[in-house]
């Protein structure tokens, strides 16, 4: 799952007129970091929920104790936001459980899709008429995906399933960086406070289904650890921090190093092997994604904004 946030310095230039190296291999690592995930969340001997739920509360911490910014007290603006993260979370870990990580990652990449459709209601921010060619051209590569369907394995029980709860993690995420965009909007990092909130959210509606902990063993807790600590929040520190320098369009391209390295990890560790369909259909999406956001940046003349973390 994927970060990123806004703030309210420009971008800084390096030597040749773009940002520096640094930033750029922060983006870089916090995109690798993300792209764990998938492959992670197969090796851990639990529940879809369990893992969900263990995983927010190394995340919140690491995030409050890491960024500033996250421990202003929360509002009720912050509270929707943060469930629709929570949400999120909680549905791309069910996801990995049942269909493969390349599935579960593109098809939550589709999630532009309802951005669109939610911001002119949400941020009151119109469609245009170049963003219905690019919504048509996004649902025909989630068509892709149920053309020629996963064939179930031990990592992937119930790829159908699976497939249906990764586009609803992408409409729930869609809703998330809507959200985001709305509390970038007034300032004070109400962004980071609603990442930990939505980690804390997730945690407590998780328990229930997660209890008891007694079948968690030490390489769980060590997994689970990593997927906290590491693959969400250090990796959104450092997306955080290099955002400050560098403009959020080179940044959502470098982001694409994810959904790049995510089945690659799952297919080392597991043998997990996609249907070509599938990566037919994660094709569309990523390329729709960057020739839209490349025509956006060259129509504004200015850098667009990526996503919040996932």
């Amino acid at each position: 799952m994927r970060a990123a946030t806004t703030t309210g310095r420009g971008p800084e230039r390096g030597p040749s007129g773009g940002a520096g190296l640094a930033p750029r291999l922060e983006v870089l690592a916090a995109a690798a970091l993300f792209s764990t995930g998938g492959a992670a969340i197969k090796a851990v001997r639990l529940s879809g929920m369990q893992v969900a739920g263990i995983r927010s509360v190394f995340a919140a911490l690491t995030l409050f104790v890491l960024l500033a910014s996250a421990r202003r007290r929360p509002g009720g603006r912050e509270a929707a936001v943060g469930l629709a993260y929570a949400t999120t979370m909680i549905l791309f870990v069910l996801a990995n459980k049942l269909t493969t990580s390349a599935s579960t990652i593109f098809l939550q990449d589709a999630s532009p899709l309802y951005v669109l459709l939610f911001s002119p209601w949400l941020l009151k921010e119109p469609i245009r008429r170049r963003d219905l060619g690019f919504m048509l051209v996004l649902a025909a590569g989630l068509g892709l995906f149920f053309l020629g369907l996963d064939p179930a394995s031990a990592t992937a029980p119930d790829p159908l399933k699976g497939d249906l709860l990764a586009i609803l993690s992408g409409v729930f995420w869609a809703l998330t960086v809507v959200g985001f965009r709305y509390l970038g909007r007034e300032g004070g990092g109400g962004g980071a406070t609603a990442a930990v909130l939505g980690n804390v959210l997730c945690c407590l509606l998780c328990l229930p289904a997660a209890l008891p902990f007694s079948a968690v063993q030490p390489a769980d807790w060590a997994i689970l650890a990593g997927l906290g600590i590491f693959q969400l929040g250090l990796a959104y520190v450092f997306l955080t921090r290099a955002l400050e320098h560098v403009p959020a369009f080179d940044a959502s391209l470098l982001l694409l190093l994810e959904p790049v390295l995510n089945p690659i990890w799952s297919w080392l560790l597991h043998g997990e092997r996609p249907s070509p369909w599938s990566f037919a259909g994660g094709g569309v999406i990523l390329a729709a994604t960057v020739v839209k956001s490349w025509l956006d940046v060259r129509g504004r003349g200015t850098p667009g904004r990526p996503g919040e973390p996932r």
